[in-house]
């Protein structure tokens, strides 16, 4: 790792073709700046994107990156980790993306424990698609295909993680340019899964949940007595739904990641010559 990095050299030739305004924009410009303030370089880190407009992420940083399939982006992660447990491993997607087809890996993700970050850019709509209810949304969010409505109670992310035993879960604005960058690295140092579900506004298809909204509801956790370490704490921030979140909503402060409770240390990427004892055999009993 170096400490000569800039968050600048995170930054690929790669112009984003994100709306102007796109609350994306400030969630990758705070991990890319977290990335370099906790040490890490393009060289030794890992970007793993889902699909929708946050999984273009990976195009526009400059960092070993995989553009996964629908829902699928954790998966990965968890193998590039587990193959590499020395490089930093960073996963994001959307709200649609890691809260609906990916809600399982989520939840499995949660209880490895795998030292890595996840950033959900929730924008509580389907954007690249042009505008539909997400998990996330609203249950009287109004679109073109909801005219009246989800009419069913949004997805809780928060407490999704806790009832998995999540060791940290976390909470930012994309426009708070510096906290936004704390909380991520708070996330990024943390010996475990680091979760960060970051309210990324959609300036195009969202005209309820705004910049100017966030801006007006948000309380941070930080200016109250809220205790992170307390899980009772944790639970009553996390179901109290008259109020938005900032700051990091709960840590386990006795956290083990996965690659220390199973003794992963070696770099498995590198493939020996020749196939293991046996396999022909295997193979040949089942074709």
């Amino acid at each position: 790792m170096s400490s000569d990095v800039r968050f600048t050299d995170f930054k690929s030739d790669k112009q984003p073709t994100w709306c102007p305004g796109c609350g994306d924009f400030g969630t990758m410009n705070g991990m890319m700046k977290a990335l370099a303030e906790t040490g890490n370089d393009p060289d030794n880190t890992f970007v793993v994107a889902g699909i929708g407009c946050s999984g273009k992420i990976g195009t526009y940083m400059h960092s070993y990156a995989l553009h996964g399939v629908h829902g699928r982006a954790l998966p990965v992660g968890t193998g590039v980790k587990m193959a590499r447990p020395d490089i930093e491993v960073m996963v994001s997607g959307g709200d649609g993306d890691g809260y609906s087809i990916g809600a399982g890996h989520f939840v499995h993700a949660v209880r490895r424990n795998v030292d890595m970050s996840y950033v959900v850019m929730d924008n509580r709509i389907y954007g690249l698609t042009k505008g539909q209810a997400s998990p996330t949304s609203r249950d009287d969010f109004e679109t073109s295909t909801t005219p009246e409505g989800p009419k069913q109670p949004p997805v809780n992310p928060h407490a999704l993680a806790l009832a998995a035993g999540a060791t940290f879960i976390a909470q930012s604005f994309s426009s708070d340019a510096l906290r936004h960058q704390e909380i991520i690295q708070e996330a990024i140092e943390h010996d475990g899964f680091g979760f960060v579900n970051v309210y990324s506004p959609c300036v195009t298809f969202n005209d309820v949940d705004t910049y100017d909204y966030f801006r007006d509801s948000l309380v941070d956790l930080a200016d109250t007595d809220h205790d992170r370490h307390d899980y009772d704490d944790a639970k009553d921030v996390i179901l109290d739904s008259d109020k938005e979140y900032q700051g990091v909503i709960y840590q386990d402060e006795n956290s083990v990641p996965y690659h220390e409770q199973h003794d992963v240390t070696e770099d498995m990427s590198v493939i020996p010559d020749g196939a293991p004892e046996g396999a022909t055999d295997l193979v040949r009993e089942f074709y």
